[in-house]
């Protein structure tokens, strides 16, 4: 029975299984927001809380116990900077996860992993990119279509050349 055994393993070894979280908590302080499966989301989630704590206390022992479990400078520096302040009012609960299904290849349940104070900016400039992306692409892809189908009748000519010089 695993009664008071709160570790998920995931399906790994305890020193893959911390780098893992390590370095999702590291994309998570660096990006914002992460797409992850829920598992992994749910498994993040108590180390960047605890980060965060860390973050608001500010002391160097603070500082270099974050740089001990992320084992990256510029996330540790972010976080003290940036996200630990921000959460400052805080008490807990610094991040969210929002579920989105499941994903096609092998039915994963998926899920968004963000802080709760990020600014609303980092949501809205990717979306505008995406829409300009789309308008420019079918045009390019109509100008593919027609120059790849004379390579494929040509492709498909040539074979059949040399079959017919066998059979003579």
């Amino acid at each position: 029975m695993r009664h008071q055994k709160k570790t998920v393993k995931l399906g790994l070894i305890a020193a893959h299984r911390k780098s893992l979280l390590a370095n999702q908590v590291c994309s998570l302080i660096e990006h914002q927001r992460i797409k992850t499966t829920l598992a992994k989301a749910k498994a993040v989630r108590p180390l960047a809380e605890k980060m965060v704590t860390l973050g608001k206390n500010g002391s160097l022992h603070a500082r270099r116990t974050a740089l001990s479990v992320l084992r990256q400078k510029g996330a540790v520096k972010k976080l003290f900077d940036d996200i630990a302040p921000r959460s400052s009012t805080r008490n807990g609960g610094y991040t969210r996860i929002i579920k989105l299904g499941q994903r096609k290849s092998d039915s994963a349940l998926v899920a968004f992993l963000e802080w709760v104070d990020a600014p609303k900016v980092v949501e809205e400039a990717p979306v505008e990119e995406k829409g300009k992306k789309r308008k420019k692409s079918p045009g390019a892809e109509a100008g593919a279509e027609t120059d790849s189908k004379p390579a494929r009748k040509a492709k498909k000519s040539a074979p059949n050349e040399k079959k017919k010089d066998t059979d003579e």
